[in-house]
């Protein structure tokens, strides 16, 4: 087994004066060992039939957990179509979705070319953005770490004010086009830009990643690119007519609602791809949990895992800003809510449980956009829920902790 103390002393399975409690079985589900699996006692009173019990015990928890989830996921995909608006009944919604008819034709059309569309958008997001804080949280081993965190999300809101605020007259872009809704070549040519942004952000911090072996390093120049282009923007924006800068404005709120099946077809290939991808990387991240000195002893090759992970997060929190807008709160909240519901550090479960929680909880925020009947802003919204739900999950932590 190696470094099984360090590492468990990171995960609070053993206090400051290493009183470890069953450290090898914990180590062995985490991947950081690979020796077989053996009960380590203390003072001798676990047995092996306990601890292979606990390991039970905290397996079927993570299945019920995992179970409930999936439902709650299922259910706010459906209430989100049927829900707006127009209501249309559930029965109606199920219905369309197998394939079927529903009772009024408007209806059918309402589920198909608007709200089925909106709907997808919303758990690619949700899911990407949860993994891709994720990794920034594991990466830089800071707990306020977000998607958009290297900058990638400003270089693409620079790409769109470069847009609409510089160009503007040439895409079409005014205040009406966004309000009543993007014509094809409008919502193209902001989707181009805010690509364009991010990947020039992103290629730069891939490069700069190479070079820096500090990681801290890395998230100081995510955060300086991060500055520098808000200050581009808020140039731009002071002199800009208020036309164009409305129609940014509104962009800055973050919707669902704008992707068409055509733009889909794009944004699903890349946004599953590489979901897969940052999931195959669990272990590596778990062994990142030891520390890069830890880490560079097990065998890890830090550079590569760096650019592995910032690649994947920055194509993830890009893509989904290209076409949804910089949606914020989900990024950084989901994964403290997972490690809270799992109770776990693995990365392993906790990859899963962000992308079933970040797509669920991404639905559940659009849901109350509509609260009222009035359209509300997805980023407002998404705060107001968010923020008190940490905030009460960080307190009943430090409350458990003082009892």
């Amino acid at each position: 087994m190696r470094c099984v103390w360090a590492y468990a002393m990171r995960l609070g399975v053993c206090d400051a004066f290493g009183r470890m409690r069953c450290v090898w079985a914990y180590a062995m589900r985490l991947g950081a060992c690979d020796a077989p699996l053996q009960p380590v006692t203390y003072n001798g009173n676990l047995s092996s039939s306990i601890n292979q019990t606990i390991i039970r015990v905290s397996l079927h928890r993570q299945r019920i957990i995992f179970f409930a989830l999936l439902i709650v996921l299922t259910i706010a995909f459906v209430l989100s179509i049927a829900l707006g608006s127009v209501s249309i009944p559930i029965n109606n919604v199920i219905r369309v979705l197998l394939g079927g008819e529903a009772d009024r034709e408007a209806w059918r059309t309402i589920i198909l070319q608007l709200r089925l569309p909106k709907a997808i958008t919303a758990v690619l997001a949700g899911a990407a953005l949860a993994i891709a804080g994720l990794q920034m949280q594991t990466l830089f081993r800071n707990p306020l770490a977000d998607p958009y965190v290297l900058g990638v999300s400003s270089g693409a809101s620079l790409g769109v004010a470069i847009a609409v605020l510089g160009a503007g007259f040439a895409l079409g872009v005014g205040s009406t086009t966004f309000a009543s809704g993007l014509n094809t070549f409008t919502a193209l040519g902001v989707i181009g830009a805010a690509s364009l942004g991010a990947g020039l952000v992103m290629a730069l911090t891939i490069l700069v990643s190479r070079f820096i072996q500090n990681n801290l390093t890395l998230l100081v120049f995510g955060l300086m690119i991060g500055y520098l282009t808000s200050a581009l923007v808020s140039l731009m924006l002071f002199f800009s007519n208020p036309e164009r800068m409305q129609a940014y404005l509104l962009w800055t709120f973050g919707s669902f609602g704008g992707t068409t099946w055509a733009q889909l077809q794009v944004l699903t290939p890349v946004i599953l791809l590489v979901i897969l991808a940052a999931i195959f990387s669990a272990k590596s991240m778990n062994t990142l949990l030891l520390g890069e000195t830890y880490a560079r002893s097990l065998g890890l090759n830090l550079t590569r895992t760096r650019i592995w992970i910032t690649a994947t997060a920055s194509l993830l929190a890009g893509a989904i800003t290209a076409f949804c807008g910089p949606i914020g709160f989900l990024g950084i909240a989901v994964p403290h809510l997972a490690r809270n519901l799992l109770r776990s550090a693995d990365h392993r479960l906790l990859a899963w449980a962000c992308l079933l929680m970040g797509a669920a909880l991404a639905l559940l925020c659009d849901l109350a956009t509509h609260f009222g009947g009035v359209a509300l802003p997805l980023n407002a919204t998404t705060s107001l829920i968010g923020a008190p739900i940490v905030v009460w999950v960080i307190l009943r932590q430090r409350g458990g902790q003082s009892a």
